[in-house]
């Protein structure tokens, strides 16, 4: 397999480092990037030809991926996630028809958007000979590494806030991941796992404590680049955690733009948190280059629930290199926009996914955007993972059946 990578760099100084060896963070324990030969890419391919359409899913950009052996290559069966109209529900948000899409990732192995970084993880693993990886997780992070270890041989050790999800737990543990609750946060767990580094031997695969993760997650960029014929809509609205989804399609889409093949001006990267977990927002809001930790961090949508993120600075900066924002939304509103939603237009989001919605229509209220503005939702997960209401309305088979009730 061809490959461009040319070498890692430090996000803070700049300093290389070697693409051919086992990393973790930087000198300065800051997030490594991928750079690749972007001149030798232009000149060898087109934007017409650089896709490798035999490919599933986002393997199908393999030039500007890093790995380069097809053996470690490990696939579950990816695909092009889709872009879904809100058709009904969009003048309940306070926007206008075929002006809002979201691009639903649950439709991704696991269920989830972290298959793409854990996928890239995995393989990279896999290609280094590393034999054992560790993650700290708030339920779907885990379930992809779990999936994609197993695809691959590797052992995997999940660590999760006793309170996650326990179908996200179960998940985890039957796909074979060796799985304990922690009786903390993330934050909680991401200790373990970096004290286990030295103590227990594995590789430590934390949101962009290894240089890869990043990697999968951009080509949510390259993809929504490709799906809109290469002209990108005026907003994207991400839930935001550790932030390696927004940060990637930042990294793409400078990718993209210095090859010559995006058309207009990049989006404003909204990021998006809940009130109860706003380390980013509370930041951004104050003018600040890094989020301090978020303390009693309490939210429905446990994926967004990141206290502290080594990547802060890389969030912050997208969001303001692309004249963004950070908005912080109610739990409340974010279950009422799950469900307006679901019962509207029959897509089920997860609650990170209806967070993007409920930040939407603060963006809209505060004028940060305007409903004839063209934008992208982000469902970063299947709502079938999460919580849902019980259904309390029964028949009784014995009884006369009152068919008017059914007319309405």
């Amino acid at each position: 397999m061809q490959s461009y990578v040319l070498h890692l760099e430090c996000s803070k100084t700049g300093a290389v480092y070697p693409a051919d060896q086992i990393h973790n963070l930087s000198d300065e324990e800051m997030p490594l990037l991928v750079r690749y030969d972007l001149k030798k890419i232009k000149q060898e391919l087109s934007k017409d030809s650089w896709c490798m359409e035999s490919a599933p899913g986002f393997w199908r950009y393999q030039a500007l991926l890093p790995v380069s052996k097809a053996a470690s290559k490990i696939s579950l069966g990816e695909v092009v996630t889709p872009l879904i109209p809100l058709k009904r529900s969009s003048n309940i948000l306070g926007g206008k028809p075929g002006n809002i899409v979201v691009k639903d990732e649950g439709r991704l192995p696991t269920g989830s958007f972290k298959a793409r970084g854990l996928a890239l993880a995995v393989s990279m693993a896999h290609q280094f000979g590393i034999k054992h990886l560790a993650i700290p997780t708030n339920g779907n992070a885990g379930a992809a590494l779990a999936a994609y270890a197993r695809q691959a041989n590797i052992k995997a050790t999940v660590f999760c806030p006793d309170d996650t999800p326990k179908v996200n737990v179960q998940e985890i543990q039957l796909q074979g991941a060796d799985t304990y609750l922690v009786n903390g946060l993330i934050n909680d767990c991401g200790k373990i796992v970096l004290e286990g580094r030295k103590k227990a031997g594995w590789f430590d695969v934390s949101t962009l404590k290894e240089p890869y993760r990043i990697e999968g997650k951009k080509t949510m960029g390259f993809e929504l680049a490709e799906q809109m014929d290469w002209t990108l809509p005026d907003a994207i609205f991400y839930p935001t955690g550790g932030g390696t989804g927004l940060i990637g399609m930042w990294k793409a889409f400078a990718e993209l733009k210095e090859l010559g093949w995006l058309a207009g001006k990049l989006p404003k990267m909204i990021a998006i948190q809940s009130k109860g977990c706003a380390p980013i927002v509370n930041a951004f809001n104050k003018g600040l280059d890094h989020a301090p930790l978020w303390n009693n961090a309490q939210t429905v949508a446990s994926g967004i629930r990141v206290p502290v993120a080594i990547g802060d600075f890389l969030i912050l900066d997208a969001i303001r290199q692309s004249n963004g924002c950070a908005l912080a939304v109610e739990d409340e509103h974010i279950i009422n926009t799950r469900n307006m939603i679901s019962k509207k237009d029959g897509l089920l989001l997860c609650p990170e996914g209806a967070a993007t919605a409920a930040g939407y229509q603060i963006a809209l209220e505060k004028k940060i955007i305007n409903k004839d503005e063209k934008v992208v939702l982000f469902n970063c997960a299947s709502g079938l993972k999460y919580p849902m209401p019980d259904s309390n309305q029964t028949i009784d088979k014995n009884s006369v059946i009152k068919y008017s009730r059914f007319i309405k």
